[in-house]
């Protein structure tokens, strides 16, 4: 098997795996189940739970053991997205090429089901988990750290206040290691608890996914500005228009992608002594390229 058909044989079993988590329902309340599954479904790289599969797969953890946290990684993420796509925060039409789920379901749908995106992920967790008490708390630890105010929130709330001032390089940094850094880092180390990886190799892995999380916002932020809206499947040019502080108005189009070649090269480089790392270093080569 290739690297690409392995990537795409991660990607279809995730999305598989996330159908199954929010099931049709015909209750009173089923619009919420609908629009949940709206944003869920939508598609998407599927990046954080295949690193949850791929870092526990490199410490003897079977796939469909470690499942249940990748589903739950994705849920958080989605639900991130949709709070952030709504109009008090990005006010953005589309996502993945689609409607964002406010512009399909109503605002107050689409903020409840991102909150019970965010209740089902622990929830998928608690009840599928193979684990034992200390590994699954653990993991559970690091999940809830990584998307509440110290981690992802936090970053989103650094990303509004962009919006009313500008921000310098280091408050950049600070927003994309939180708002976006935050679950890469955690896709890995959950991957890392649930195989009982040594420190020094979580940290290896830590460090991957804190050089190559920056290195794909970046590349996000070259794309607003250079990218095609249909290759997208979103709004660019938004980030310009709304006056955001980013890293290609700080720094430059040339320097910026500098720097996404350099974090990606230190981001693999922290990986080679991991077993079974060739899968990830291929990955994060072709981040680089990526058009979407």
């Amino acid at each position: 098997m290739t690297h690409n058909e392995r990537f795409l044989d991660y990607q279809t079993e995730i999305n598989a795996a996330l159908d199954a988590a929010i099931p049709h329902s015909e209750c009173l309340y089923s619009k919420v189940f609908d629009s949940m599954r709206y944003s869920l479904n939508a598609g998407g790289k599927r990046l954080r739970p295949l690193f949850v599969l791929e870092f526990s797969k490199m410490f003897g953890v079977f796939r469909e053991d470690a499942m249940p946290f990748a589903v739950a990684l994705e849920m958080i993420h989605t639900y991130s997205l949709i709070h952030d796509d709504l109009p008090c925060m990005d006010d953005d039409d589309l996502r993945r090429g689609k409607p964002t789920n406010h512009k399909k379901f109503g605002e107050a749908t689409a903020v409840l089901a991102g909150d019970a995106l965010l209740n089902r992920a622990f929830e998928h967790i608690l009840t599928h988990s193979k684990f034992s008490s200390d590994i699954t708390l653990d993991a559970l630890k690091c999940l809830s750290e990584a998307s509440g105010a110290d981690g992802m929130i936090g970053g989103q709330i650094i990303d509004m206040e962009g919006e009313e001032r500008a921000l310098d390089i280091d408050e950049i940094k600070a927003l994309q290691n939180l708002k976006t850094g935050a679950l890469f880092k955690a896709s890995v180390l959950i991957g890392c608890i649930l195989g009982k990886a040594s420190e020094e190799m979580s940290e290896k892995a830590e460090k991957f996914a804190e050089k190559l999380g920056l290195a794909f916002q970046i590349k996000d932020d070259l794309l607003n500005v250079e990218g095609s809206a249909e290759l997208m499947g979103k709004d660019v040019g938004n980030d310009e228009r709304s006056g955001k502080s980013t890293f290609v108005k700080l720094l430059g189009i040339d320097e910026c992608k500098k720097m996404v070649v350099s974090l990606t090269e230190e981001a693999i480089s922290s990986v080679r002594e991991l077993p079974g790392s060739d899968f990830v270093v291929w990955l994060a080569n072709e981040l680089i390229s990526r058009e979407n």
